[in-house]
């Protein structure tokens, strides 16, 4: 999970410590590259692919975390 968050803190472009599951995506840059962005992280950390209109709907590190345990479930 580490590798996530250190991923996520470069697509938003943060300290990867502010990386939380409860971190607020709309108060960064959580644009559609940053989706795309997640999507080739995700595959690339967890080798699953999500579903880019579910990605973007997400609102929290926790609501992409729930995505990828559903895919991983798939």
């Amino acid at each position: 999970m580490q590798e996530f968050f250190e991923g996520m803190a470069e697509i938003l472009e943060l300290d990867s410590a502010q990386i939380q599951p409860d971190l607020s995506l709309q108060d960064y840059a959580w644009d559609s590259l940053a989706v795309v962005s997640t999507m080739a992280l995700v595959d690339d950390v967890y080798s699953v692919m999500l579903d880019g209109q579910a990605l973007a709907k997400c609102t929290t590190v926790a609501d992409i975390l729930a995505l990828i345990d559903a895919a991983k479930k798939d």
